[in-house]
């Protein structure tokens, strides 16, 4: 979904700023039950290497709250156990405007 669409017409139950490697990082949001990806105008997915990066991107935005989501891939070592349950971790945040 585009920023703009996003900055215009909804509200956000929740900002999610994904933590994928070597401290690059990708937002999505969750609107009614649903997630979307956040996009820009050219349909590129919204990413930086900094989390106040995005929370700049993302501050005309209104949202109830905001997390920072890590999964991680280490737990499935060779050797180790298969995992039935997800590891996900979910951190809050909270935009202090340090941009």
């Amino acid at each position: 979904m585009e920023l703009s669409k996003l900055e215009k017409f909804f509200v956000i139950d929740k900002l999610i700023i994904h933590s994928l490697e070597m401290s690059l990082y990708q937002v999505s949001v969750e609107v009614d039950g649903e997630e979307y990806y956040v996009t820009d105008n050219k349909g590129n997915f919204l990413k930086a290497f900094s989390i106040l990066e995005l929370q700049r991107q993302c501050s005309k935005l209104k949202v109830e709250k905001q997390v920072l989501r890590h999964q991680s891939a280490y737990d499935e070592m060779v050797g180790g156990p298969q995992k039935t349950s997800s590891n996900q971790l979910e951190v809050p945040l909270i935009d202090q405007g340090y941009y």
